[in-house]
Protein backbone atom coordinates (compact mmCIF):
# COMPACT_ATOMS: atom_id res chain seq x y z
CA UNK A 1 0.00 0.00 0.00
CA UNK A 2 1.50 3.32 -0.88
CA UNK A 3 3.29 5.08 1.88
CA UNK A 4 1.44 8.61 0.57
CA UNK A 5 -1.98 9.42 2.38
CA UNK A 6 -4.76 11.32 1.17
CA UNK A 7 -6.61 14.06 3.19
CA UNK A 8 -6.97 12.31 6.66
CA UNK A 9 -10.23 9.96 6.21
CA UNK A 10 -12.99 9.97 8.60
CA UNK A 11 -15.65 7.97 9.65
CA UNK A 12 -19.04 9.06 9.49
CA UNK A 13 -21.94 6.59 10.38
CA UNK A 14 -23.22 5.06 7.60
CA UNK A 15 -26.71 3.59 6.71
CA UNK A 16 -29.13 3.06 4.42
CA UNK A 17 -32.96 3.77 4.12
CA UNK A 18 -35.32 1.06 6.13
CA UNK A 19 -37.05 -0.82 3.24
CA UNK A 20 -40.19 -2.89 3.83
CA UNK A 21 -42.50 -4.34 1.89
CA UNK A 22 -45.73 -3.69 0.80
CA UNK A 23 -48.64 -5.50 0.16
CA UNK A 24 -48.55 -8.81 2.02
CA UNK A 25 -45.10 -7.77 3.85
CA UNK A 26 -46.69 -4.62 4.98
CA UNK A 27 -50.21 -4.72 5.62
CA UNK A 28 -50.66 -2.07 3.54
CA UNK A 29 -51.86 -3.52 0.22
CA UNK A 30 -51.28 -0.04 -1.53
CA UNK A 31 -48.41 -0.80 -3.34
CA UNK A 32 -45.95 1.69 -2.12
CA UNK A 33 -44.43 0.75 1.12
CA UNK A 34 -44.09 1.84 4.54
CA UNK A 35 -41.02 3.60 4.20
CA UNK A 36 -38.32 5.86 6.15
CA UNK A 37 -34.83 7.14 5.36
CA UNK A 38 -32.69 5.69 8.60
CA UNK A 39 -29.05 7.27 8.94
CA UNK A 40 -27.63 4.43 9.62
CA UNK A 41 -24.60 3.49 8.09
CA UNK A 42 -23.72 3.45 4.32
CA UNK A 43 -20.80 2.05 4.70
CA UNK A 44 -18.74 3.95 2.32
CA UNK A 45 -19.95 7.37 4.20
CA UNK A 46 -19.32 5.78 7.55
CA UNK A 47 -15.60 4.66 6.50
CA UNK A 48 -14.24 7.78 5.52
CA UNK A 49 -15.40 10.47 8.26
CA UNK A 50 -12.65 9.87 10.71
CA UNK A 51 -11.51 13.56 12.45
CA UNK A 52 -8.52 15.85 11.15
CA UNK A 53 -5.59 15.45 13.12
CA UNK A 54 -4.95 18.09 15.83
CA UNK A 55 -3.71 21.20 14.91
CA UNK A 56 0.31 21.82 16.40
CA UNK A 57 -0.33 23.47 19.95
CA UNK A 58 -4.01 22.65 20.13
CA UNK A 59 -5.57 20.46 22.89
CA UNK A 60 -5.60 16.95 22.10
CA UNK A 61 -7.62 14.48 23.85
CA UNK A 62 -6.05 10.55 24.22
CA UNK A 63 -10.05 9.21 23.14
CA UNK A 64 -8.71 5.99 23.11
CA UNK A 65 -5.87 3.43 24.26
CA UNK A 66 -3.98 3.02 26.31
CA UNK A 67 -6.63 2.96 28.97
CA UNK A 68 -6.09 4.81 32.64
CA UNK A 69 -7.01 2.52 35.92
CA UNK A 70 -9.09 4.88 38.23
CA UNK A 71 -6.20 6.58 40.54
CA UNK A 72 -3.10 4.82 38.41
CA UNK A 73 -0.94 4.88 35.45
CA UNK A 74 -1.83 4.20 31.65
CA UNK A 75 -2.02 0.21 30.95
CA UNK A 76 -1.32 -0.16 27.47
CA UNK A 77 -4.04 -1.67 25.24
CA UNK A 78 -3.64 -3.46 22.06
CA UNK A 79 -5.03 -0.88 18.91
CA UNK A 80 -6.99 -4.33 18.02
CA UNK A 81 -9.06 -4.12 21.17
CA UNK A 82 -9.44 -0.48 20.52
CA UNK A 83 -10.71 -1.38 17.13
CA UNK A 84 -12.95 -4.06 18.01
CA UNK A 85 -14.95 -2.09 20.45
CA UNK A 86 -15.86 0.63 18.49
CA UNK A 87 -16.85 -1.75 15.51
CA UNK A 88 -18.86 -3.65 17.50
CA UNK A 89 -21.33 -0.62 18.71
CA UNK A 90 -21.46 0.81 15.19
CA UNK A 91 -22.43 -2.74 14.25
CA UNK A 92 -25.01 -2.57 16.25
CA UNK A 93 -26.87 0.77 15.51
CA UNK A 94 -26.40 -0.85 11.56
CA UNK A 95 -28.30 -3.98 11.99
CA UNK A 96 -30.51 -2.40 14.28
CA UNK A 97 -31.47 0.12 11.65
CA UNK A 98 -32.60 -2.94 8.84
CA UNK A 99 -33.27 -6.06 11.12
CA UNK A 100 -36.63 -3.83 12.03
CA UNK A 101 -37.75 -3.86 8.18
CA UNK A 102 -39.35 -7.89 8.32
CA UNK A 103 -40.77 -7.78 11.40
CA UNK A 104 -43.17 -4.74 10.86
CA UNK A 105 -45.70 -6.93 9.87
CA UNK A 106 -45.61 -9.33 13.22
CA UNK A 107 -45.39 -5.97 15.43
CA UNK A 108 -48.80 -4.73 13.65
CA UNK A 109 -50.53 -8.08 14.46
CA UNK A 110 -49.14 -7.99 18.33
CA UNK A 111 -49.67 -4.49 18.96
CA UNK A 112 -52.50 -3.59 16.98
CA UNK A 113 -50.34 -0.70 14.90
CA UNK A 114 -52.14 0.72 11.64
CA UNK A 115 -50.55 1.78 8.89
CA UNK A 116 -49.44 5.48 9.96
CA UNK A 117 -48.26 3.66 13.26
CA UNK A 118 -45.80 0.95 10.82
CA UNK A 119 -44.38 4.06 9.60
CA UNK A 120 -43.21 5.99 12.85
CA UNK A 121 -41.89 2.65 14.02
CA UNK A 122 -39.03 3.42 11.55
CA UNK A 123 -39.57 7.15 11.08
CA UNK A 124 -39.14 7.79 14.88
CA UNK A 125 -35.70 6.45 14.62
CA UNK A 126 -34.88 8.63 11.95
CA UNK A 127 -36.10 12.05 13.22
CA UNK A 128 -33.97 11.75 16.49
CA UNK A 129 -30.99 10.50 14.59
CA UNK A 130 -31.51 13.22 11.74
CA UNK A 131 -32.14 15.64 14.55
CA UNK A 132 -29.35 15.09 17.76
CA UNK A 133 -26.18 14.41 15.01
CA UNK A 134 -24.89 17.67 15.23
CA UNK A 135 -25.71 18.00 18.90
CA UNK A 136 -23.95 14.41 19.52
CA UNK A 137 -21.15 15.44 17.58
CA UNK A 138 -20.31 18.75 19.62
CA UNK A 139 -21.02 16.75 22.66
CA UNK A 140 -18.02 14.30 21.62
CA UNK A 141 -16.11 17.28 21.29
CA UNK A 142 -16.72 18.61 24.52
CA UNK A 143 -17.49 16.33 27.21
CA UNK A 144 -15.16 13.38 25.64
CA UNK A 145 -15.03 10.74 22.90
CA UNK A 146 -15.19 7.53 25.39
CA UNK A 147 -17.76 9.31 27.66
CA UNK A 148 -20.14 9.77 24.82
CA UNK A 149 -19.65 6.42 23.31
CA UNK A 150 -20.72 5.09 26.68
CA UNK A 151 -23.70 7.15 27.14
CA UNK A 152 -24.80 6.45 23.16
CA UNK A 153 -24.19 3.08 23.06
CA UNK A 154 -26.01 2.52 27.08
CA UNK A 155 -29.05 4.62 25.47
CA UNK A 156 -29.38 2.14 22.76
CA UNK A 157 -29.17 -1.11 24.88
CA UNK A 158 -31.86 0.34 27.10
CA UNK A 159 -34.11 1.60 24.48
CA UNK A 160 -33.65 -2.09 22.61
CA UNK A 161 -35.05 -3.92 26.24
CA UNK A 162 -38.05 -0.90 26.34
CA UNK A 163 -38.95 -1.60 22.76
CA UNK A 164 -38.72 -5.72 22.80
CA UNK A 165 -40.92 -5.68 26.17
CA UNK A 166 -43.70 -3.11 24.67
CA UNK A 167 -47.00 -3.73 25.18
CA UNK A 168 -48.85 -0.98 23.71
CA UNK A 169 -47.56 0.60 20.18
CA UNK A 170 -46.78 4.17 21.73
CA UNK A 171 -44.42 2.80 24.08
CA UNK A 172 -42.63 1.02 20.71
CA UNK A 173 -42.73 4.06 19.25
CA UNK A 174 -40.84 6.23 22.18
CA UNK A 175 -38.18 3.01 22.59
CA UNK A 176 -37.17 3.66 18.61
CA UNK A 177 -37.25 7.41 19.22
CA UNK A 178 -34.33 7.13 22.02
CA UNK A 179 -32.87 4.32 20.39
CA UNK A 180 -32.19 7.18 17.26
CA UNK A 181 -30.61 9.48 19.94
CA UNK A 182 -28.53 6.83 21.42
CA UNK A 183 -27.41 6.17 17.67
CA UNK A 184 -26.66 10.40 16.96
CA UNK A 185 -24.26 10.66 20.24
CA UNK A 186 -22.71 7.29 19.45
CA UNK A 187 -21.45 7.59 15.86
CA UNK A 188 -19.48 10.82 15.90
CA UNK A 189 -17.71 9.47 19.17
CA UNK A 190 -17.01 6.61 17.51
CA UNK A 191 -15.27 8.33 14.90
CA UNK A 192 -13.12 10.32 17.28
CA UNK A 193 -12.01 6.93 18.88
CA UNK A 194 -10.56 5.73 15.81
CA UNK A 195 -8.86 8.68 14.46
CA UNK A 196 -7.40 8.59 18.42
CA UNK A 197 -6.28 5.50 18.24
CA UNK A 198 -4.58 4.63 15.27
CA UNK A 199 -1.70 6.61 14.13
CA UNK A 200 -1.63 8.03 10.72
CA UNK A 201 -0.39 5.89 7.45
CA UNK A 202 -1.02 2.36 6.23
CA UNK A 203 -2.48 1.12 10.26
CA UNK A 204 -5.07 3.98 9.94
CA UNK A 205 -6.09 2.73 6.18
CA UNK A 206 -6.68 -0.32 7.38
CA UNK A 207 -8.71 0.78 10.05
CA UNK A 208 -10.99 2.57 7.77
CA UNK A 209 -11.16 -0.54 5.67
CA UNK A 210 -12.60 -2.80 8.60
CA UNK A 211 -14.98 0.08 9.54
CA UNK A 212 -16.24 0.27 6.60
CA UNK A 213 -16.35 -3.68 6.64
CA UNK A 214 -18.05 -3.87 9.87
CA UNK A 215 -20.94 -1.12 8.66
CA UNK A 216 -21.82 -3.29 5.35
CA UNK A 217 -21.73 -6.58 7.22
CA UNK A 218 -24.74 -4.94 9.71
CA UNK A 219 -26.20 -3.78 6.71
CA UNK A 220 -26.80 -6.59 5.03
CA UNK A 221 -27.36 -9.12 7.76
CA UNK A 222 -29.73 -7.19 8.82
CA UNK A 223 -32.55 -9.19 6.48
CA UNK A 224 -31.39 -12.20 7.72
CA UNK A 225 -30.94 -12.21 11.22
CA UNK A 226 -34.31 -10.32 11.25
CA UNK A 227 -36.17 -12.89 9.15
CA UNK A 228 -34.65 -15.41 10.62
CA UNK A 229 -35.00 -13.80 14.36
CA UNK A 230 -38.70 -13.43 13.64
CA UNK A 231 -39.56 -16.46 11.95
CA UNK A 232 -37.94 -19.11 14.73
CA UNK A 233 -38.61 -16.67 18.31
CA UNK A 234 -40.56 -13.75 17.65
CA UNK A 235 -40.37 -9.82 16.28
CA UNK A 236 -39.34 -9.17 19.69
CA UNK A 237 -35.90 -10.09 19.55
CA UNK A 238 -34.93 -8.43 16.24
CA UNK A 239 -34.60 -5.65 19.23
CA UNK A 240 -33.72 -7.91 22.47
CA UNK A 241 -30.81 -9.22 20.26
CA UNK A 242 -29.41 -5.58 21.49
CA UNK A 243 -29.27 -6.26 25.00
CA UNK A 244 -26.83 -8.91 25.64
CA UNK A 245 -24.65 -7.60 22.95
CA UNK A 246 -24.44 -3.71 24.04
CA UNK A 247 -23.63 -4.91 27.65
CA UNK A 248 -20.96 -6.85 26.65
CA UNK A 249 -19.87 -3.96 24.52
CA UNK A 250 -20.04 -1.89 27.16
CA UNK A 251 -18.05 -3.29 29.61
CA UNK A 252 -15.30 -3.57 26.41
CA UNK A 253 -15.84 0.53 25.99
CA UNK A 254 -15.11 1.08 30.41
CA UNK A 255 -12.34 -1.82 29.81
CA UNK A 256 -10.27 -0.99 26.61
CA UNK A 257 -11.00 3.04 25.54
CA UNK A 258 -9.40 5.78 27.25
CA UNK A 259 -11.19 9.07 28.66
CA UNK A 260 -10.96 11.69 26.19
CA UNK A 261 -11.23 15.48 27.71
CA UNK A 262 -12.59 18.38 25.79
CA UNK A 263 -10.82 21.47 25.24
CA UNK A 264 -10.50 23.56 28.86
CA UNK A 265 -13.14 26.04 29.31
CA UNK A 266 -15.30 24.83 26.58
CA UNK A 267 -18.71 24.98 26.99
CA UNK A 268 -22.02 23.96 25.09
CA UNK A 269 -24.08 26.32 23.32
CA UNK A 270 -27.51 25.82 24.51
CA UNK A 271 -29.26 27.91 22.58
CA UNK A 272 -27.50 26.74 19.07
CA UNK A 273 -28.57 23.58 20.62
CA UNK A 274 -32.11 23.75 20.83
CA UNK A 275 -32.43 25.34 18.00
CA UNK A 276 -30.19 23.04 15.37
CA UNK A 277 -31.88 20.26 16.95
CA UNK A 278 -35.54 21.43 16.55
CA UNK A 279 -34.80 22.95 12.80
CA UNK A 280 -33.22 19.61 11.54
CA UNK A 281 -36.27 17.24 13.58
CA UNK A 282 -38.58 19.60 11.68
CA UNK A 283 -37.30 19.14 8.64
CA UNK A 284 -36.61 15.57 9.00
CA UNK A 285 -40.78 15.51 10.12
CA UNK A 286 -41.76 17.08 7.06
CA UNK A 287 -39.75 15.24 4.64
CA UNK A 288 -40.98 11.70 6.26
CA UNK A 289 -44.96 13.53 6.26
CA UNK A 290 -45.00 14.07 2.28
CA UNK A 291 -45.19 10.25 1.96
CA UNK A 292 -48.72 10.14 3.63
CA UNK A 293 -49.73 13.73 3.09
CA UNK A 294 -47.99 14.75 -0.43
CA UNK A 295 -45.71 17.74 -0.75
CA UNK A 296 -48.59 20.12 -1.16
CA UNK A 297 -50.11 19.77 2.40
CA UNK A 298 -49.91 21.87 5.43
CA UNK A 299 -49.15 18.42 7.28
CA UNK A 300 -45.79 18.49 5.34
CA UNK A 301 -45.15 22.62 4.32
CA UNK A 302 -45.68 23.83 8.17
CA UNK A 303 -42.87 21.45 9.65
CA UNK A 304 -40.75 21.63 6.86
CA UNK A 305 -40.61 26.06 7.02
CA UNK A 306 -41.08 25.86 10.62
CA UNK A 307 -37.60 23.72 10.04
CA UNK A 308 -35.81 25.45 7.79
CA UNK A 309 -37.16 29.00 9.56
CA UNK A 310 -35.28 27.16 13.24
CA UNK A 311 -32.07 26.89 11.08
CA UNK A 312 -31.87 30.20 10.06
CA UNK A 313 -32.22 31.72 13.10
CA UNK A 314 -29.69 29.04 14.29
CA UNK A 315 -26.96 30.25 11.77
CA UNK A 316 -28.10 33.93 13.14
CA UNK A 317 -27.40 32.92 16.56
CA UNK A 318 -24.09 31.27 15.67
CA UNK A 319 -22.81 34.15 13.66
CA UNK A 320 -22.79 36.18 17.64
CA UNK A 321 -22.19 33.67 20.07
CA UNK A 322 -19.07 33.46 21.41
CA UNK A 323 -18.25 29.96 21.89
CA UNK A 324 -21.02 28.37 19.02
CA UNK A 325 -21.92 24.86 18.64
CA UNK A 326 -21.36 24.86 15.18
CA UNK A 327 -18.37 27.69 14.16
CA UNK A 328 -19.30 29.34 10.78
CA UNK A 329 -15.65 29.46 10.13
CA UNK A 330 -15.86 25.82 9.35
CA UNK A 331 -17.77 27.01 5.89
CA UNK A 332 -14.80 29.18 4.74
CA UNK A 333 -13.29 26.00 4.13
CA UNK A 334 -13.82 25.23 0.52
CA UNK A 335 -13.25 21.80 0.75
CA UNK A 336 -15.92 21.02 3.92
CA UNK A 337 -18.65 23.52 1.80
CA UNK A 338 -17.94 21.61 -1.17
CA UNK A 339 -17.64 17.75 0.42
CA UNK A 340 -21.18 18.94 2.28
CA UNK A 341 -23.17 19.84 -0.84
CA UNK A 342 -21.97 17.33 -3.00
CA UNK A 343 -22.83 14.72 -0.05
CA UNK A 344 -26.06 16.04 0.10
CA UNK A 345 -26.51 15.56 -3.40
CA UNK A 346 -25.03 12.13 -3.69
CA UNK A 347 -26.66 10.76 -0.26
CA UNK A 348 -30.22 11.83 -1.89
CA UNK A 349 -29.28 9.08 -4.83
CA UNK A 350 -27.85 6.55 -2.80
CA UNK A 351 -30.26 5.93 0.35
CA UNK A 352 -33.09 5.54 -2.45
CA UNK A 353 -30.94 2.51 -4.18
CA UNK A 354 -31.67 0.64 -1.19
CA UNK A 355 -35.51 1.14 -0.94
CA UNK A 356 -36.28 0.76 -4.39
CA UNK A 357 -34.14 -2.31 -5.24
CA UNK A 358 -35.94 -3.82 -2.06
CA UNK A 359 -39.48 -2.65 -3.59
CA UNK A 360 -38.49 -4.28 -7.11
CA UNK A 361 -37.56 -7.47 -5.81
CA UNK A 362 -40.50 -8.04 -3.29
CA UNK A 363 -42.95 -6.40 -5.68
CA UNK A 364 -42.23 -7.45 -8.77
CA UNK A 365 -39.99 -10.40 -8.80
CA UNK A 366 -42.03 -11.97 -5.80
CA UNK A 367 -39.12 -12.38 -3.22
CA UNK A 368 -39.53 -12.83 -0.04
CA UNK A 369 -38.38 -10.81 2.91
CA UNK A 370 -34.98 -12.61 3.70
CA UNK A 371 -34.90 -13.56 -0.11
CA UNK A 372 -34.71 -10.16 -0.65
CA UNK A 373 -32.33 -9.71 2.09
CA UNK A 374 -29.78 -12.60 0.68
CA UNK A 375 -30.55 -11.07 -2.51
CA UNK A 376 -28.49 -7.43 -1.53
CA UNK A 377 -25.76 -8.94 -0.36
CA UNK A 378 -23.24 -8.75 -2.98
CA UNK A 379 -24.44 -5.29 -3.54
CA UNK A 380 -23.25 -4.73 0.22
CA UNK A 381 -20.47 -6.21 -0.58
CA UNK A 382 -19.60 -3.68 -2.95
CA UNK A 383 -19.56 -1.03 -0.78
CA UNK A 384 -16.87 -2.39 1.27
CA UNK A 385 -14.90 -2.91 -1.88
CA UNK A 386 -15.86 0.47 -3.55
CA UNK A 387 -14.14 1.88 0.16
CA UNK A 388 -11.38 -0.16 0.58
CA UNK A 389 -10.19 0.36 -3.14
CA UNK A 390 -10.95 4.73 -2.24
CA UNK A 391 -7.98 5.19 0.06
CA UNK A 392 -4.79 3.57 -2.13
CA UNK A 393 -6.46 5.81 -5.46
CA UNK A 394 -6.97 8.38 -3.98
CA UNK A 395 -3.26 8.19 -2.95
CA UNK A 396 -2.07 7.58 -6.39
CA UNK A 397 -5.19 9.77 -8.91
CA UNK A 398 -6.03 12.49 -6.33
CA UNK A 399 -9.19 12.92 -3.53
CA UNK A 400 -11.28 15.09 -6.62
CA UNK A 401 -10.80 12.55 -9.06
CA UNK A 402 -11.90 9.18 -7.09
CA UNK A 403 -15.03 11.05 -6.14
CA UNK A 404 -16.01 12.07 -9.63
CA UNK A 405 -14.89 8.45 -10.85
CA UNK A 406 -17.50 7.26 -7.99
CA UNK A 407 -20.23 9.08 -8.87
CA UNK A 408 -19.89 8.29 -12.61
CA UNK A 409 -19.96 4.85 -11.91
CA UNK A 410 -22.88 4.99 -9.56
CA UNK A 411 -24.67 6.74 -12.17
CA UNK A 412 -24.10 4.24 -14.87
CA UNK A 413 -25.17 1.73 -12.20
CA UNK A 414 -28.28 3.89 -11.65
CA UNK A 415 -29.11 4.06 -15.07
CA UNK A 416 -28.57 0.55 -16.05
CA UNK A 417 -31.21 -0.19 -13.27
CA UNK A 418 -33.47 2.19 -14.74
CA UNK A 419 -33.64 -0.71 -18.02
CA UNK A 420 -35.35 -3.27 -15.48
CA UNK A 421 -38.19 -5.07 -16.80
CA UNK A 422 -41.17 -6.70 -14.94
CA UNK A 423 -40.06 -9.84 -15.55
CA UNK A 424 -36.16 -9.22 -15.55
CA UNK A 425 -33.53 -11.54 -14.27
CA UNK A 426 -31.77 -11.75 -10.93
CA UNK A 427 -28.66 -11.33 -12.47
CA UNK A 428 -29.36 -8.53 -14.86
CA UNK A 429 -32.09 -6.75 -13.03
CA UNK A 430 -30.49 -6.84 -9.75
CA UNK A 431 -27.24 -8.19 -8.93
CA UNK A 432 -25.48 -6.30 -12.04
CA UNK A 433 -26.86 -2.66 -11.51
CA UNK A 434 -27.14 -3.13 -7.93
CA UNK A 435 -23.30 -3.96 -7.70
CA UNK A 436 -22.27 -1.28 -9.99
CA UNK A 437 -24.40 1.07 -7.79
CA UNK A 438 -23.20 0.61 -4.52
CA UNK A 439 -19.76 0.44 -5.38
CA UNK A 440 -19.33 3.51 -7.16
CA UNK A 441 -21.64 5.19 -4.07
CA UNK A 442 -18.60 3.58 -2.03
CA UNK A 443 -15.36 5.20 -4.13
CA UNK A 444 -17.33 8.78 -4.00
CA UNK A 445 -18.27 8.77 -0.67
CA UNK A 446 -15.00 8.13 1.05
CA UNK A 447 -13.14 11.31 -0.31
CA UNK A 448 -16.37 13.09 0.31
CA UNK A 449 -16.06 12.57 3.82
CA UNK A 450 -12.17 12.86 4.21
CA UNK A 451 -13.00 15.91 2.75
CA UNK A 452 -15.03 17.07 4.81
CA UNK A 453 -13.04 16.34 7.80
CA UNK A 454 -9.51 17.49 6.84
CA UNK A 455 -7.58 20.26 8.16
CA UNK A 456 -10.42 20.68 11.19
CA UNK A 457 -9.35 21.35 14.11
CA UNK A 458 -8.92 18.69 17.07
CA UNK A 459 -11.56 20.37 19.06
CA UNK A 460 -13.87 20.82 16.38
CA UNK A 461 -13.38 16.88 15.16
CA UNK A 462 -16.61 15.38 16.26
CA UNK A 463 -18.69 18.14 15.06
CA UNK A 464 -17.13 17.89 11.34
CA UNK A 465 -18.33 14.81 11.45
CA UNK A 466 -21.68 15.13 12.60
CA UNK A 467 -21.83 17.73 9.99
CA UNK A 468 -21.08 15.51 7.10
CA UNK A 469 -23.17 12.58 8.40
CA UNK A 470 -26.27 15.27 9.01
CA UNK A 471 -25.40 16.17 4.74
CA UNK A 472 -25.50 12.82 4.27
CA UNK A 473 -28.88 11.78 6.44
CA UNK A 474 -30.74 14.61 5.46
CA UNK A 475 -29.76 14.67 1.77
CA UNK A 476 -31.41 10.88 1.65
CA UNK A 477 -34.40 11.80 3.32
CA UNK A 478 -35.17 14.50 0.87
CA UNK A 479 -34.19 12.34 -2.00
CA UNK A 480 -35.84 9.45 -0.90
CA UNK A 481 -39.32 11.27 -0.63
CA UNK A 482 -38.87 12.93 -4.11
CA UNK A 483 -38.02 9.57 -5.81
CA UNK A 484 -40.99 7.79 -4.16
CA UNK A 485 -43.21 10.52 -5.12
CA UNK A 486 -41.75 9.88 -8.38
CA UNK A 487 -42.71 6.51 -8.91
CA UNK A 488 -46.13 6.45 -6.84
CA UNK A 489 -47.04 9.15 -9.97
CA UNK A 490 -45.72 7.20 -12.66
CA UNK A 491 -47.52 3.85 -11.46
CA UNK A 492 -50.96 5.85 -11.45
CA UNK A 493 -51.79 4.19 -8.00
CA UNK A 494 -51.63 0.63 -9.93
CA UNK A 495 -49.90 -2.10 -7.94
CA UNK A 496 -49.82 -4.06 -11.13
CA UNK A 497 -45.94 -5.61 -11.36
CA UNK A 498 -45.22 -3.84 -15.12
CA UNK A 499 -46.73 -0.34 -13.31
CA UNK A 500 -44.80 -0.38 -10.50
CA UNK A 501 -41.79 -1.12 -12.21
CA UNK A 502 -42.41 1.74 -14.48
CA UNK A 503 -42.21 4.00 -11.68
CA UNK A 504 -39.21 2.19 -10.21
CA UNK A 505 -37.85 2.80 -13.16
CA UNK A 506 -38.44 6.18 -13.23
CA UNK A 507 -36.91 6.93 -9.66
CA UNK A 508 -33.36 5.87 -11.02
CA UNK A 509 -33.66 7.35 -14.05
CA UNK A 510 -33.69 10.24 -11.68
CA UNK A 511 -31.17 9.59 -9.66
CA UNK A 512 -29.02 8.92 -12.43
CA UNK A 513 -29.43 12.58 -13.31
CA UNK A 514 -28.66 13.48 -9.70
CA UNK A 515 -25.62 11.63 -9.87
CA UNK A 516 -24.32 12.46 -12.94
CA UNK A 517 -25.11 16.64 -12.14
CA UNK A 518 -22.96 15.15 -8.45
CA UNK A 519 -19.96 14.43 -10.60
CA UNK A 520 -20.38 17.52 -12.41
CA UNK A 521 -20.21 19.59 -9.01
CA UNK A 522 -17.15 17.73 -7.50
CA UNK A 523 -15.45 18.37 -10.26
CA UNK A 524 -15.59 22.17 -10.38
CA UNK A 525 -15.76 22.96 -6.84
CA UNK A 526 -13.82 19.90 -5.18
CA UNK A 527 -10.12 21.26 -4.16
CA UNK A 528 -7.79 19.88 -6.70
CA UNK A 529 -5.10 17.45 -4.81
CA UNK A 530 -1.27 17.30 -5.85
CA UNK A 531 -1.08 15.73 -9.19
CA UNK A 532 -4.71 16.48 -10.23
CA UNK A 533 -4.81 18.94 -13.10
Amino acid sequence: MPHSRPHHPSEPHRGKPLQTGTGADAGTGTGTGVHAVVPAPDPAAVTAALPAEPRAGGPRRPASGPARAPGGPRRSVPTWLVLLTVCAGQFLVVLDVSVVNVALPSMRTDLGLSTTGLQWVLNAYTIAFAGFMLLGGRAADLFGSKRMFLVGLGLFTVASLAGGVAQEGWQLLAARAVQGLGAAVLAPATLTIIMAAVPPGPARTRAIGTWAAVGAAGGAAGGLVGGLLTDLLSWRWVLLINVPVGALVLVAGVLWLAEGRGGPGRRLDLPGAVLVTAGLAAVAYGIVETEAAGWGSPASLLPLFAGVLLLGVFVAVEARTAVPLMPLKLFRSRAVTAANATMLLTGSASFASWFFMTMYAQNVLGYGPLKAGVALIPSSISIVVGSKLAPPLMARVGTRTVAVGGALVASAGFAWQSAMTADGSYATSVLGPGVLMLAGIGLAATPLSALATAGVAAEDAGLASGLINTSRTMGGALGLAVLSTVAASRSGGSTSPEALTAGYALAFRCGAVALFTAALLMLVWLPKGEGER
